[in-house]
């Protein structure tokens, strides 16, 4: 049954690059500052979280999402600040906690951990890292993480950085813990390892019939309650593009979208993404494009379906331009939510 008094909608950045009008692309730091003015229009319509990605590479331009998430923090009241995700195996734990403290005192506790194992893999040589240690590299930083978070004096030694002996580390935050989730593609080991540890999970579906990951959602419950810990209501989050008009919805998404794929894909084996693909995945698949009455009867069937406590759009896909960008926040926040929740109302009141 899914509490639509606390579910939360989102939306998530990984900091492509903005377009001009006429074409040509903006920098990467006239983009970053775009990510700053819609984290605070997000806030300005009541949505409940913004999340920024990581990333370093010439597509994306954003590096160090905690210090954008700072610049969001400075114009915002209420909005959640996450990174979408961290990439925990080639950062530094204690690091991480540090700068996510930092983050939760400027914007009064509203920082949010995402910690991902890395989809993206060009931060593993850039710090030096083997990607053949790729799980080994998670596994180890995510435990010294989950020390940290407990905010009391640490020892812990491991293969991956410098032992620690009763070391402390600051600044401690004011309500005890950082909201810490992590971000899974969908294994029984990643949701396993998550309930073991006890954090939130959220999922990335950004391909095929949503329904497919019921079981991996089914498996967090079973074992958490096998385990005796903690259940979090799951989130999700798939990609989206949302316009007043629907054709335009679907150009304006099928060019960015596929652009983004088709780049992604060089360099893991992906086909080209086919007009038919695309239309499968708007249709009946993980991408949410078109109005906003499209849009919410698509999301509220996800959410129900999958009994979420949480879902984020992944926009901006591609290189769209600032006012596509904007106006897409414009109608999920006012829109899309409202009519989500209306949906999902309608759909309880007949069970």
């Amino acid at each position: 049954m899914v509490d639509i008094d606390h579910l939360e909608f989102g939306l998530e950045t990984f900091g492509d690059i903005v377009a001009n009008e006429d074409g040509s692309l903006q920098t990467a730091a006239q983009s970053i500052r775009q990510i700053v003015r819609e984290g605070q229009l997000a806030d300005e319509l009541g949505l409940s979280v913004m999340g920024v990605g990581e990333h370093h590479r010439p597509d994306y331009s954003v590096s160090s999402p905690e210090t954008v998430l700072a610049s969001i923090a400075a114009v915002t009241k209420n909005i959640k600040l996450a990174t979408a995700v961290t990439v925990l195996s080639s950062d530094d734990p204690v690091r991480v906690y540090e700068r996510f403290a930092t983050l939760d005192a400027l914007s009064n506790g509203r920082a949010q951990v995402m910690l991902g194992r890395g989809s993206f893999t060009e931060s593993f040589p850039l710090f030096g890292y083997d990607l053949t240690d790729y799980d080994d590299l998670f596994n180890e930083k995510l435990g010294l993480y989950d020390l940290l978070r407990n905010e009391k004096p640490v020892t812990w030694s491991g293969k991956f950085r410098a032992s620690l002996k009763d070391q402390d580390v600051y600044p401690k935050t004011e309500h005890g813990k950082l909201e810490t989730y992590i971000g899974i593609g969908g294994s029984p080991e990643s949701i396993i390892r998550a309930v073991k540890v006890g954090y939130k999970v959220i999922i990335a579906i950004i391909g095929g019939q949503a329904s497919r990951f019921k079981p991996y959602i089914d498996l967090y419950h079973a074992a958490a309650q096998q385990l005796g810990k903690p259940e979090f209501p799951i989130a999700v989050h798939s990609h989206g593009f949302i316009a007043d008009d629907e054709d335009d919805a679907l150009e304006v998404a099928y060019k960015n979208i596929k652009a983004n794929f088709d780049r992604i894909g060089l360099t893991r084996g992906w086909a080209p993404m086919s007009r038919e693909q695309f239309d499968g995945e708007t249709k009946v698949g993980s991408f949410y494009v078109g109005t906003p009455e499209i849009v919410a009867q698509r999301m509220a069937r996800t959410i129900d379906q999958l009994g979420l406590g949480r879902f984020d759009i992944v926009y901006g896909a591609g290189n769209q331009t600032a006012a596509q960008r904007e106006r897409m926040i414009e109608l999920y926040g006012t829109k899309v939510v409202p009519r989500v929740k209306e949906i999902l109302a309608e759909t309880a009141a007949v069970k």
